[in-house]
C-alpha cells in the first residue's frame, strides 16, 4: 500500500460530520465477501489495510498507529484478450471445417465468443483491486487513493452506504469556501498574457493558483514563509501540460529537457495558456516533497516524501502520516495565501502587472 512505503497518489476529501461510534463494526458489516464465493461477477467490499484478503475487521486490525486504515477491495476473473481471441478462433476454424463454409457470420462469431467466455472464466485466477484509505479518528480529513471518476464513484458510494454520509472532494473550490468562505466561483477571469484579454481567459482557479505559484518560483525568488511549519523553497518543473478552452489547439504539453525554460513555454503563456498539471516541489532544509499536481481537482499523483529513517513499522507510518500532514496543510497555507491575493483588488492589479512582465521577459530563456 502507497501509504505504508513510496510514493503516494491521492485525493483529500472532508468529512462532513465525524465517524460513528460504531465505525468499526460498519466496517465489518461490509468487508467484502471470501475470495472463495467468487464467480464470473465481480465482488467487492471493505479489507483491512493489512492485506487484501483480510476480510477480519477489528478495532486491533483496522487501525494502526493511530489511523484508520482501510482498503475498499475488488475482485473479478478476466480472460485475457488474446487468450479469448485465439480460443474463439480455434472454434470458428472447426466450424468452417466441418460445416464446409468459407467464412462465420457475426451471429455465430457473437454466439462462440460468449460459449467460449463462459467456458473460460470459471478457470481463471482472481483478479484483486484495492483503493486505500487512511483517516486520523476525530479530524475533518480523509486521504483515500480515489484519483478517477470511477475510482470516485465506488468510494463515494462504498462510504455512504457503510457510513450513511458521503464523503466530499477537496477541490480548489470546495477548498476556498471552507477555509476562507470565498465562492471563487464568483471572481471574473482574468489573462495572465499581456497579448489576451480577460474574456477569453480559463475560469479554473486551480490553473490560476498552478500558474501563479510558477510565477511566485520565478519571479518572487520562490521562498514562502508558513506559519507554525517554517521557510519553504517553491519549484515548478515539467512535464507541463498547458490548457485554454476556445478555438484551435488548446492543449500543450512539454515533456523533454527543461519545458519549463523552453520557448514553447513563453509561446504557451502569451497565447493565454495557463497549467493545468505540472510537478511541484517544496523543500524545507534537507527535506523535500515532489508531486505531480493535477490542478483543476487538486489530484496529487506520485507524491515522493522525505527520506524516513530506517524505523520498525509503526513509527515508520508514523512518521509519513507526520510528513503527508507536512506537505497538504503547507500546500492548503499557500492555497490560501494565493486566494487572498486574488480576491483583494489592489494586490491583484499589482500582482497580475508583475505576471505579465514575467510572462513577456521570459524571452531571456532558452
Amino acid at each position: 500500500m502507497s501509504f505504508e512505503s513510496g510514493n503516494i497518489t491521492f485525493r483529500m476529501f472532508y468529512l462532513p460530520q465525524p465517524l460513528p461510534r460504531d465505525y468499526v463494526e460498519r466496517f465489518a458489516a461490509r468487508a467484502a465477501p471470501p475470495i472463495t464465493t467468487l464467480g464470473s461477477e465481480p465482488i467487492h467490499g471493505w479489507v483491512t489495510g493489512r492485506h487484501l484478503l483480510d476480510t477480519h475487521i477489528t478495532a486491533e486490525t483496522a487501525l494502526f498507529a493511530g489511523f484508520l486504515r482501510m482498503t475498499l477491495m475488488r475482485a473479478e476473473r478476466k480472460i485475457p484478450e488474446s487468450l479469448l481471441r485465439a480460443e474463439c478462433r480455434m472454434e470458428e476454424l472447426v466450424r468452417m471445417q466441418a460445416e464446409g463454409r468459407a467464412e462465420i457470420d457475426r451471429r455465430t462469431r457473437s454466439e462462440i465468443r460468449k460459449e467460449i467466455s463462459d467456458r473460460l472464466l470459471p478457470t481463471m485466477p482472481p483478479q484483486l483491486k484495492g483503493m486505500a484509505l487512511v483517516h486520523l479518528p476525530k479530524s475533518q480529513v480523509l486521504y483515500a487513493e480515489a484519483v478517477s471518476d470511477k475510482q470516485m464513484d465506488a468510494l463515494e458510494a462504498s462510504f455512504r452506504e457503510t457510513m450513511g454520509f458521503g464523503l466530499i472532494p477537496v477541490s480548489p473550490v470546495y477548498a476556498a469556501a471552507h477555509r476562507l468562505k470565498v465562492d471563487v466561483r464568483d471572481i471574473a477571469p482574468a489573462s495572465f498574457s499581456p497579448d489576451c484579454e480577460d474574456e477569453t481567459a480559463g475560469d479554473s482557479i486551480g490553473q490560476d493558483f498552478l500558474t501563479w505559484l510558477w510565477f511566485y518560483s520565478e519571479a518572487r525568488g520562490g521562498m514562502i514563509r508558513v506559519p507554525d511549519r517554517g521557510d519553504f523553497g517553491i519549484m515548478v518543473e515539467g512535464p507541463l501540460m498547458f490548457v485554454l478552452e476556445g478555438q484551435g489547439a488548446h492543449e500543450t504539453v512539454l515533456r523533454r529537457g527543461t519545458p519549463e525554460l523552453s520557448v514553447e513555454a513563453k509561446i504557451a503563456l502569451l497565447s493565454g495558456k495557463k497549467l493545468r498539471r505540472a510537478k511541484l516541489l517544496l523543500a524545507r532544509g534537507q527535506d523535500t516533497w515532489q508531486v505531480t499536481l493535477d490542478a483543476d481537482l487538486f489530484t496529487f499523483r506520485g507524491l515522493k516524501l522525505p527520506e524516513a529513517e530506517k524505523l520498525e513499522p509503526v513509527s515508520r507510518f508514523q512518521e509519513r502520516m507526520t510528513s503527508l500532514d507536512t506537505f497538504t496543510g503547507t500546500f492548503f497555507d499557500i492555497y490560501d495565501r494565493f486566494i487572498k491575493e486574488r480576491t483583494d483588488a489592489k494586490v491583484w492589479e499589482k500582482t497580475r502587472t508583475e505576471i505579465h512582465r514575467w510572462v513577456s521577459e521570459r524571452s531571456a530563456r532558452k
